[in-house]
């Protein structure tokens, strides 16, 4: 059994490749011997979990996930523990599988109850496994309510009850997390699966452990992939400013200097050799007293086929006069922000855009899902009904690496397996650090890394500094892009 965090690199399945592990596993065993590994593996898991727990509510569907609640029953009643069983259907639908585990957690005298018990210690959700496609509803829906509403632990079987276990989209809306809430858990059974990992999936799952129930995925094509920490290239010693490039921030129009300023910040702090800063208002030129390192140039004069260029960051409407050169010119370029919206609008801009591809130079979009929606023409729900589609589908349509950043940031590109990025917190979620991610970007991509890789480098190295900022100062766009220094 494994816990997974931002430092673990594994595979994810989709519900189909998980089904024919499934069906492999199962077969290369006698009957009913998965499920009951699976079974031990969650009460493994509870007993770890909750190690003092009195009263253990397991709540069970009709389906398999509901015969892996019984099999945990059984087992944790033969380890002393008091489990108290709810269910949902009747014997004669069960599948066999889960029939043949209802009776061992009869024999091992399990109780089973027709309402919840008014206290417990620890709730296990086996409601809904992969195969549900409805959203919860009735007495189902009021046990996810009330066990997620509740201030004991929660650990969901395979994923939480409601979750696609593809895209991350829930079913149903969770109760807003309390003061001091209690921990929530999911222990994915066979592979894991990417919808734990990206859009509602974080915050319906908790924290997930894995176990594959000694089954093997090698034989499935994964979707994506969670890289884990990124690799970071150790500089020599013979090294020097220019072994790792130059970066051009483009952007600041009136009134925003601030975010041209965050990236640049970052990207200096990434590592880049130097760090120009080419705002687009003219009268306030971005002096920074606390960077002196970053130069100030006027954007007609840069030297693009020799930057890596960071553009859109305050960029206004201003912008689009700047990006037709960009874009034909700019030996790698990372697109952010009002670049982006400029682009969406503009058929043209699009036309250069996909013209890069072509020409084989470096391109990265940093959308957030409204950005990402505009730029395929639809909205954000549908973005992140299906952020893994999503981002796939801007790389087929503009042949760019794209970063969808959200919770489970995907980073998607050209012959490349998809990445979800489980570094960072919801500490992020204030002004600029979308600019300061565009900088680091920038940087990796300065030193010469492909830009699948720089842009998983980038956004695992943004969401590790907010993982390791201490509870006790504030998270600001400023602090973060001067290297987290609060962190080290």
């Amino acid at each position: 059994m494994q816990r997974i965090d931002s430092a673990t690199t594994a595979d994810l399945f989709d519900i189909a490749a998980v089904r024919r592990i499934e069906q492999a596993a199962a077969a290369a065993l006698p009957p009913h011997a998965l499920m009951q590994r699976a079974g031990l593996a969650v009460a493994r898991l509870a007993m770890a979990v909750a190690p003092r727990a009195r009263t253990i509510w397991i709540a069970c569907g009709p389906g398999n996930n509901g015969g892996d609640g019984f099999e945990a029953a059984a087992q944790l009643r033969l380890r002393g523990f008091a489990p108290v069983v709810t269910r949902i259907g009747d014997d004669a639908s069960l599948p066999a599988d889960a029939r043949a585990s209802l009776q061992r957690a009869l024999d091992a005298g399990v109780v089973f109850e027709r309402d919840p018990p008014p206290q417990h210690d620890l709730a296990i959700d086996a409601l809904l496994g992969i195969g549900a496609r409805r959203a919860p509803e009735g007495t189902m829906r009021e046990w996810l309510l009330r066990m997620h509403g509740s201030p004991a632990p929660l650990l969901g079987v395979d994923t939480p009850s409601g979750l696609h276990a593809d895209s991350g989209t829930l079913s149903f809306e969770l109760p807003p997390p309390a003061a001091g809430a209690a921990p929530r858990y999911c222990l994915s059974l066979l592979a894991l699966k990417p919808g734990l990992f990206t859009a509602q999936g974080r915050d319906a799952a908790g924290e997930v452990w894995f176990d594959d129930l000694g089954g093997a995925a090698h034989a499935q094509r994964p979707v994506a992939r969670l890289y884990g920490a990124a690799d970071h290239p150790a500089r020599r010693a013979s090294s020097h400013k220019g072994s790792y490039g130059d970066v051009a921030v483009i952007g600041g129009a009136p009134g925003m200097a601030g975010a041209a300023l965050l990236a640049a910040g970052a990207a200096l702090a990434a590592g880049a050799g130097r760090v120009f800063v080419a705002p687009l208002d003219r009268n306030v030129p971005p002096l920074d007293p606390m960077r002196p390192e970053l130069m100030l140039r006027d954007p007609a004069a840069l030297d693009l086929r020799a930057l890596s260029v960071v553009c859109g960051c305050g960029g206004g409407d201003a912008v689009a006069a700047v990006l037709p050169r960009l874009l034909a010119e700019a030996g790698s370029l990372v697109l952010d922000a009002d670049a982006l919206n400029a682009i969406a609008r503009d058929a043209g801009l699009q036309a250069l855009l996909t013209a890069r591809r072509d020409d084989g130079l470096a391109t990265v979009l940093t959308p957030h899902p409204l950005e990402a929606a505009r730029l395929s023409g639809t909205n954000t729900a549908a973005v992140q009904a299906d952020r893994l589609g999503a981002a796939a589908a801007l790389v087929a349509r503009f042949g760019a690496v794209v970063v969808l950043k959200g919770s489970g940031t995907v980073i998607a590109g050209p012959d490349e397996l998809a990445a979800i990025n489980l570094s960072g917190n919801a500490r992020l979620a204030t002004a600029g650090t979308g600019d300061v991610l565009a900088g680091m970007v920038g940087a990796a991509l300065a030193a010469g890394r492909p830009a699948a890789a720089a842009a998983r480098e980038a956004v695992w190295r943004h969401g590790d500094l907010a993982d390791r900022w201490p509870a006790d100062l504030p998270l600001t766009a400023g602090a973060l892009a001067r290297g987290g220094a609060a962190c080290n």
